[in-house]
């Protein structure tokens, strides 16, 4: 059940992939001697693109939703994974409390009924406690498959957070905090809160991330003797713009234009005749808003009033003021017509999964994460940290998953880096 593939299955990708998979003793040291020094998010998913002359993330995220999209046989791996995660952080721990999003979408719902799966075949009582005002009683929802989740109301006391009659060691934020850091979750001093809240959009900025990224494409472009920018999508990022009137405008045209001029060097570099496009997004979260396409700095003069407007709103209506404008990375995988891009799982340093999200009326070089999406599982008939040597690139699924799977940590490594980087808590050592 491994979905067709119509990538280009020629070209620079395969001389990448080819340099990963003769390297992956390499690799996977280099990532184990990482891994040492750095600690891991608690859980990441990374949005990968495949424009078979490049393959780079373009998105990371350290709430993700969507594990219910993972295959049966990938959960195993997820179960593994989170094991070796709360062994790490608190061996002794026997609870769990699970926090969403305030959102009732059974889909959404769904997520939370794996993850809880997940946490509780790794040995813990979990439970979910919600943020909402609306919840003040335990409620069962029903969920499509015919399972339910319950939310109960959160309690707090002095210094600690849980529900009645439970007390929880560990507890995991399964919402990016758009709206703000709640006063429930802040100054707890006895339990651990993963991810941390500066990992929430508050803090985090899209361009930090990527800063941290191109750091570790360069010292891992090194270490296999390649380009980073195989495997790094350039960026340009501005702090102070005001889609509602042209306050910062200049500041996003000329940002703009030094990036596709860039773009348009490497691709001429490298005998690329695709034309170069940027991403304009929120610097802060967009949850697939507020995200536009430009391949001609004259498309921001010529935006749409109605455009500005969506182009100003961020995730929970917040608006937005600082953008990142990154590199396009076309995709050139297909399941069946529709354009599909990769989209991988992580549990602590752990590739447990992912899925293909597909659009069949988005273009080859437009955001897929939009109404109208839709998901297939990546089925993973080895894991995907087994490559197969010899097995000439393109032509082996698991090969390709693997390459994912390395595009994926390098994403997760760099998110580690951000993180200690925005740690409000750690001692200033310059």
């Amino acid at each position: 059940m491994v979905p067709h593939l119509v990538t280009a299955l020629t070209g620079p990708i395969n001389e990448l992939e080819q340099r990963i998979l003769e390297s992956t003793p390499v690799i996977e040291r280099w990532f184990r001697l990482e891994w040492m020094e750095h600690t891991p998010p608690f859980y990441t998913s990374v949005d990968v693109r495949n424009a078979g002359f490049k393959l780079a993330p373009v998105d990371t995220n350290l709430f993700p939703g969507g594990w219910n999209h993972l295959t049966p046989e990938m959960i195993p791996l997820a179960v593994q994974a989170a094991m070796a995660a709360i062994e790490k952080i608190c061996p002794e721990a026997k609870s769990l409390l699970l926090v969403p999003e305030n959102v009732r979408d059974t889909f959404y719902l769904s997520n939370l009924a794996t993850l809880q799966k997940i946490f509780y075949m790794a040995g813990l009582n979990v439970r979910l406690g919600s943020l909402s005002n609306e919840i003040t009683a335990p409620t069962k929802i029903d969920l499509p498959d015919g399972s339910q989740v319950t939310l109960e109301p959160l309690q707090r006391g002095k210094r600690r957070l849980g529900l009645k009659n439970f007390d929880p060691c560990t507890i995991v934020l399964n919402t990016d905090l758009s709206a703000g850091v709640p006063g429930i979750l802040e100054d707890l001093h006895e339990q651990y809160l993963l991810p941390p809240l500066h990992a929430g959009w508050p803090t985090r900025r899209k361009s930090t991330h990527f800063k941290a990224y191109e750091e570790v494409s360069k010292r891992f472009g090194k270490l296999l003797g390649m380009d980073p920018w195989l495997i790094n999508p350039l960026f340009n990022q501005c702090g102070e713009v005001d889609f509602s009137s042209d306050a910062g405008l200049e500041c996003l045209r000329s940002n703009t234009d030094a990036l596709l001029t860039k773009v348009r060097r490497k691709y001429k570099e490298y005998g690329i005749n695709e034309k170069p496009f940027v991403v304009v997004k929120a610097d802060n979260g967009t949850g697939g808003m507020g995200i536009m396409t430009v391949r001609d700095v004259k498309d921001i003069d010529n935006l749409t009033p109605k455009a500005r407007a969506r182009m100003g709103t961020g995730q929970a209506g917040q608006t937005v003021t600082e953008v990142i404008i990154q590199e396009g990375v076309l995709t050139h995988e297909r399941i069946n017509s529709a354009v599909a891009e990769p989209v991988v799982y992580m549990m602590d340093r752990y590739v447990v999964g992912g899925f293909y999200r597909i659009h069949a009326e988005r273009g080859e070089d437009e955001n897929l994460n939009a109404p109208g999406s839709s998901f297939v599982p990546l089925a993973f008939e080895q894991s995907a940290q087994l490559p197969q040597p010899g097995v000439k690139p393109g032509a082996s699924v698991p090969n390709r998953f693997y390459m994912y799977g390395v595009i994926g940590r390098l994403a997760m490594l760099a998110a580690s880096y951000e993180l200690e980087a925005t740690d409000p808590e750690a001692e200033n050592l310059d």
